[in-house]
């Protein structure tokens, strides 16, 4: 297979990518807090462990993307009163927790189908394994890391940052944050009476008899702390030990690190061997914030009815604008920076054969599929229906060039012969590819790497196909029926005719 690098938030350096147990790839990435809509903040992580979890299965590994669903818990947030967001939000809204938690969990997967975002391989909820959680918040206690206070539960800060420094995986390892400095700078939030110490942090929270969310416990009704959760749906779902742990930047701390301290404790090793971490979203250079009046919700996003926007942005184009920047660097959201994509994104042409020709019309159908399923709008003269040999091509690409000043970025063409035609059009008008435009064939002909620059294609599996075919006509030769229809991918072989876009 081949090689991937990632930056490991852990040791802050890049690494290979080694699995545990190849090919087997074992991924947790913390998903939505079901308390309201999904906003623009929320779109990076998603999107961009999408990518991982995509990039992965094409080196061929087998991945187990597991990806959670917060539907309760009690949050300790930097800087923040800690709060149950679930619960509060209930209120407000006058809905049942568990109808407010489907609400908001049908909006979510609603927006990561228009961003094309692949399904998770288990998608566990917080309140479907309170047991699990519960389990192990006594697994802590009796190996002397946590205590109950008052049908409370904390986890013993100090204590494991003494035992485990000494093993060199102080608390505070992931952040690279000094507990002492931590306690200095620690606000007094509710319930401090009841810690040991400031920094110990909620495995599980008595409930006050308004609270609405409680479930039964050795300490009394009560509910499970934000962290905990984690640690529980991601080694029941993928050991012990795994290979990555994956999140926003802003759950590095307290969120992270708590998960590897308690995890540590009761699974006797820390969790991940890599975690990668996104960075996150501003807007026109500020924080997104309810006091700016700059949280974006996904759906004011695609309809562009927040009064910041200046126009409805589709998914898709809201997509390749967050893959344009490094996962990790700060990304600015701008209307200029977003219309910016929309253009990029959208200046893709089409050039195949005649449509009675059977090659010609499915990837046409397929071309046409694939970009009304991305929302993009592909004007009905970037469709050319040529010829498929060069000769053709070429004077019917030239035409278009003479005609047409507005030009695509991207010409996409159902056979390499079509692109050699374009190539010579592009040679006669004096445009540089991939500069001036950029070009990719189907059929991955020998002569592809020969031209200047080399042509990007699509290299089919022409042994797969052909056996598949007499499977089939051997089928047929029985009287036998044909009873499913057989997709046999290709392999897109990148070349320089379509660098840098």
């Amino acid at each position: 297979m081949a090689s991937l690098k990632v930056y490991n938030s852990l040791t802050r350096q890049k690494e290979v990518f080694t699995p545990i147990n190849a090919p087997y790839v074992g991924m947790y990435v913390c998903g939505p807090t079901v308390s309201g809509e999904s906003h623009l903040g929320h779109a990076r992580p998603f999107i961009t462990f999408d990518v991982v979890f995509r990039y992965l299965q094409h080196l061929g590994y087998k991945v187990r993307y597991v990806r959670n669903i917060t539907d309760a818990g009690h949050f300790e947030e930097e800087g923040r009163e800690a709060e149950d967001k679930i619960a509060t939000k209930a209120v407000l809204e006058k809905l049942e927790p568990m109808e407010l938690v489907q609400k908001y969990t049908n909006m979510f997967h609603w927006a990561m189908q228009q961003f094309n975002n692949l399904p998770p391989s288990i998608e566990p909820t917080a309140t479907g394994h309170i047991v699990e959680q519960i389990e192990m918040i006594k697994s802590i206690i009796a190996d002397g890391y946590a205590y109950e206070a008052n049908g409370s539960v904390y986890f013993d800060v100090e204590k494991y940052n003494t035992d485990f420094s000494k093993k060199g995986q102080p608390y505070g390892i992931l952040s690279g944050r000094n507990l002492e400095d931590q306690l200095d700078t620690t606000r007094e939030l509710d319930n401090q009476d009841e810690k040991q110490n400031k920094s110990d942090f909620a495995l599980w929270k008595k409930a006050p008899p308004e609270h609405i969310m409680r479930w039964q416990s050795p300490w009394g009704e009560g509910f499970p702390g934000w962290h905990i959760e984690c640690s529980a749906m991601s080694s029941k779902y993928l050991g012990k030990k795994f290979d990555i742990h994956g999140g926003g930047m802003d759950l590095q701390f307290p969120h992270h690190e708590c998960e590897i301290a308690q995890s540590t404790v009761c699974n006797h090793v820390a969790p991940a061997n890599y975690w990668l971490h996104n960075n996150m979203i501003t807007i026109n250079g500020k924080k997104m914030g309810k006091s700016y009046n700059n949280v974006i919700k996904l759906s004011e996003l695609f309809a562009g009815t927040h009064p910041i926007l200046e126009q409805a942005y589709a998914p898709n184009t809201v997509r390749f604008f967050i893959l344009q920047s490094h996962y990790r660097g700060t990304l600015d959201f701008s209307n200029e920076a977003l219309q910016a994509a929309e253009k990029g994104f959208t200046k893709l042409m089409f050039i195949c054969g005649n449509k009675e020709i059977n090659i010609s019309k499915h990837r046409l159908n397929g071309f046409n599929k694939a970009v009304k399923e991305a929302h993009i709008s592909v004007p009905e003269e970037w469709c050319l229906i040529t010829k498929l040999d060069k000769i053709n091509a070429e004077k019917d690409f030239s035409t278009f060039l003479e005609n047409y000043n507005n030009l695509p970025e991207i010409v996409i063409c159902a056979t390499d012969s079509i692109a050699i035609g374009v190539y010579n059009a592009c040679e006669k008008f004096e445009m540089k590819i991939p500069d001036d435009i950029a070009v990719s064939g189907f059929g991955h002909v020998k002569i592809s790497n020969l031209l200047n620059p080399p042509l990007t294609t699509v290299k089919l599996n022409l042994k797969k196909a052909a056996e598949k075919a007499l499977e089939n006509l051997l089928l047929l030769i029985n009287n036998k029926p044909i009873t499913e229809t057989t997709l046999i991918e290709g392999e897109i072989i990148f070349r320089e005719s379509t660098k840098n876009k």
